[in-house]
């Protein structure tokens, strides 16, 4: 019999793995739905759904390997991550899809949770206060109107997964949505700066840098102090507070 894996878990969710099947289990049912449907509607490789019973969620693991991992060197080929690019371009180009999204936020919204944060990351010592001062400068190039896209909403690196230089799955749709382009391109690049252009490359259209980076800082500044009290390490080589250092 296959072992249990414990993937992540944390007060929201969890997902486990047994053999070739991943379980996820989700305390806000909305999320399975979105992830259902989106995988649906998406042009691109998804997992197969294999069975669905509420809270619980069971999809089929994707052939290849993640395109790599926050913290550590990428051992993906640069024709690799400009197929993951040409990929997420698609994504892009497909119809919208019925819901909005849990990462549509108008500018202003997210600017004075940007800044709520912000403070609080200072007063509790999380961060130093330059630190953080200069990043949401960077940040602010974020904030602007959007033309709405299909986006995956939290395209983490491993969240891609490529055999030599094709993709072969992408994962965890539970964010999916009507979003900012960018937002996607600069998740999937977060802490690997160098392969920006092998992804705009497959991409095939220019990009604003500047907004890339923005959001690089932006989700770093918002995610850190959430990474921290659920037991992950935002200060670890390469990761958030890396991200956030490398704008100084």
């Amino acid at each position: 019999m296959d072992e249990v894996k414990v993937v992540v878990a944390h007060s929201e969710r969890a997902t486990l793995r047994v053999g070739d099947v991943f379980l996820k289990v989700d305390a806000d049912q909305a999320h399975i739905d979105v992830e259902v449907e989106a995988m649906a509607l998406a042009p691109v490789p998804t997992p197969e759904v294999l069975w669905r019973r509420p809270p619980v969620l069971a999809i089929a693991a994707v052939p290849g390997t993640a395109l790599g991992r926050l913290g550590e060197p990428s051992t993906a080929s640069p024709a690799a991550w400009a197929a993951a690019g040409a990929a997420i371009r698609k994504l892009h180009d497909a119809p919208l899809p019925p819901w909005t999204g849990r990462r549509r936020r108008n500018p202003d919204e997210l600017a004075a949770e940007l800044d709520g944060e912000c403070e609080l990351l200072v007063t509790n010592g999380v961060l130093p206060a330059d630190l953080v001062t200069r990043n949401r400068q960077v940040a602010e190039a974020a904030l602007r109107s959007w033309t709405p896209a299909f986006t995956h909403g939290d395209l983490q690196i491993d969240h891609v997964f490529v055999d030599g230089d094709e993709v072969t799955g992408i994962i965890d749709w539970s964010e999916a949505g009507r979003g900012d382009a960018l937002f996607d391109l600069a998740t999937l690049t977060l802490g690997h700066e160098e392969h920006v252009g092998d992804v705009i490359a497959g991409y095939g259209t220019d990009v604003d840098l500047d907004v890339i980076r923005a959001w690089w800082s932006l989700r770093s500044l918002l995610g850190v102090r959430w990474l921290v009290e659920h037991g992950f390490d935002a200060f670890a080589p390469g990761c958030e507070v890396d991200v956030l250092r490398s704008r100084m």
